[in-house]
């Protein structure tokens, strides 16, 4: 047992993202066969993951390390303008996106209409907001962190955004509490670009907050600006796109991908 302990403490992110894609995997395919009660799925397949991270977690590191884990969750004081910048960066990236689609196009850029019908629900304001939150402890708080103590932040936010894709596909699949025929390789782009930003916002600011906002306006935008497959998959494809470009320039300029060679499997 000892060997097998050390073995997952040593190895402790890598085997994280190798089970959280197969949990996911696991999950949906019991709500699928009707083995889970249809009625856990929305937010079950959030708290599985949570639960499986924090279980580790307590396993490995005991209650230092939960503490450690939720740690930047209380780190607010932080200048006003990286939350200015988290606040209104997906929503830029959108008008960006819509902007280019205009000239292409040859259409006028003012004509789409913003769609913020689905905020007049509390319950789903509430479960956005609690999403993007499990979402910030797990694939942040821990995954990036842990993997940029071993490589550079870019290419331990780029796995991540992998890992991230592989947890939602089983889910797309599913084609049940997310919007509706998201492509994969438009979504994978997404979240590489997601990931990305995100490492990018804790990494300047270290406060989980940011981060957590960063990600609930992400996936608030998706839904108020025509950028998502419910309007145009054209469209999405270009705003994975766009999004994922300029996580790349922020990321080559605040970074300069510096020490990307230092790369190991186990940190000590």
């Amino acid at each position: 047992m000892n060997n097998l302990y050390n073995f997952i403490k040593t190895y402790e992110i890598w085997i994280f993202l190798l089970f959280a894609p197969i949990t996911s995997a696991i999950f949906v395919y019991g709500v699928h066969l009707h083995l889970i009660p249809g009625r856990l799925y929305l937010h079950g397949r959030f708290f599985v993951l949570l639960f499986l991270l924090i279980g580790m977690v307590k396993l490995t590191r005991g209650n230092a390390g939960l503490k450690d884990l939720f740690k930047p969750m209380l780190i607010w004081k932080v200048p006003l303008r990286w939350y200015l910048f988290a606040f209104f960066f997906a929503s830029s990236i959108a008008c960006l996106t819509l902007y280019l689609r205009s000239l292409y196009l040859g259409v006028d850029f003012t004509d789409f209409t913003l769609n913020f019908s689905y905020f007049s629900s509390f319950y789903f304001t509430f479960n956005i907001i609690l999403f993007a939150l499990v979402g910030e402890v797990v694939w942040v708080s821990f995954a990036v962190r842990e993997l940029s103590k071993i490589m550079n932040p870019f290419f331990a936010s780029q796995i991540v955004g992998a890992v991230w894709t592989l947890w939602w596909i089983p889910i797309v699949i599913m084609n049940d509490g997310v919007i509706e025929d998201l492509p994969i390789v438009a979504l994978m782009i997404n979240m590489m670009g997601a990931a990305g930003m995100c490492a990018f916002i804790y990494g300047k600011t270290k406060s989980g907050i940011c981060v957590w906002v960063l990600q609930i306006m992400l996936n608030s935008s998706c839904l108020i600006f025509p950028v998502s497959p419910r309007s145009d998959v054209t469209t999405y494809w270009a705003f994975s796109i766009v999004y994922f470009l300029v996580m790349l320039v922020f990321m080559f300029y605040f970074y300069g991908f510096k020490n990307s060679i230092k790369i190991k499997i186990y940190s000590q």
